[in-house]
């Protein structure tokens, strides 16, 4: 059932000074995560909750800006295309993007809905508690217009594409048939962060990232040992059509089934848990920049391993850099 194999890290550590080389581009949910930091000393007067001292506040790109910043922070280049509202929190993220030399001509202003915000409270490495300003459901029609024109202009100048669903609405069956039939006369890598809700829509992808719980439900499948662990990959990867898939296990690590060959087992490369914010974008931006340079399917899944470890030890949307990774890896 489970494969034997020996990862030349080597072959790994050769490959990042390559990243440099790649264009991906990262279709899906734009979010900005919005981070307020303090203390808590004493619960309030008012209610059984805890009294945040507030000491700042950070703005990150987040959802599948997030993947793009991992991007960058890992040496590659990349675009991202998705909606953003007409309001201060799409001019931030704009800002955002322009400071890490990202084009912006892929975002389109949406003007039926605010831009994503997710606005997390940490309290002592903690979080308190989280609140979301979003409106999803469907685009419309001349949102998914301007989103399909921009692929149809650039999609000749990347190396790989991402898609990152977040559920809230721009991954639509439309935008992913119209990438669907510009990949058949650009058949470059397409790595697919889902949602289980509309699964159908990714059929045909390079390779597909669903987490455990995601994996059970696109499958139908408990994964409870090795046995159902290769049923769920085998039905995902027969149903979707995919060369592979990656089932990410959090301490369990992950699993990888690609073509033919048996089930390859990564174990986790975390040391220590903080926080695993994001931990899913770093995975699949290191998956596409590895499958953009030519790794095999098992070689970058287990440096996007490698990288997880990395940000997982990290409290916030962290990324990893090239510099980590080789310390990881040595």
């Amino acid at each position: 059932m489970h494969q034997l194999v020996s990862i030349d890290h080597d072959i790994l550590r050769a490959a990042l000074p390559r990243f440099p080389e790649a264009n991906i581009l990262v279709i899906g949910d734009i979010i900005i995560d919005h981070f307020i930091y303090g203390s808590v000393t004493r619960i309030s007067p008012e209610a059984p909750v805890p009294v945040v001292n507030v000491r700042r506040e950070d703005l990150h790109l987040g959802g599948s800006a997030n993947v793009l910043h991992n991007l960058h922070a890992l040496g590659g280049k990349g675009a991202i295309c998705g909606v953003i509202g007409r309001d201060a929190m799409g001019e931030q993220l704009l800002e955002l993007l322009r400071n890490i030399d990202s084009p912006t001509s892929g975002v389109i202003y949406c003007d039926d809905r605010p831009t994503t915000k997710k606005t997390r409270v940490i309290a002592q490495n903690q979080q308190v508690v989280r609140f979301d300003r979003e409106v999803t459901g469907p685009l419309e029609a001349e949102v998914i217009a301007g989103l399909c024109a921009f692929l149809d202009e650039n999609i000749h100048s990347f190396g790989a594409v991402v898609v990152s669903d977040y559920n809230k609405g721009v991954i639509c069956q439309a935008l992913v048939d119209h990438l669907r039939t510009l990949r058949q006369s650009h058949p470059i890598p397409l790595v697919i962060d889902p949602k289980p809700g509309h699964s159908e829509f990714f059929r045909g992808a390079t390779l597909i990232t669903p987490n455990h719980l995601e994996a059970e439900l696109m499958s139908g499948i408990r994964i409870t040992d090795d046995a159902s662990l290769l049923r769920a990959a085998t039905t995902i990867k027969t149903e979707l059509a995919s060369e592979a898939v990656l089932i990410t296990r959090g301490e369990a690590g992950m699993a990888l089934l690609s073509g033919d060959k048996p089930l390859f087992t990564i174990p986790t490369g975390a040391k220590e848990v903080y926080d695993v914010t994001g931990a899913g974008d770093t995975v699949i931006a290191t998956l596409a920049l590895g499958l953009a340079v030519g790794l095999s399917h098992a070689e970058a899944a287990t440096i996007a391993n490698y990288a997880a470890g990395i940000v997982v030890g990290k409290v916030g949307t962290a990324t990893a850099s090239p510099a980590e990774l080789l310390e990881v890896m040595a």
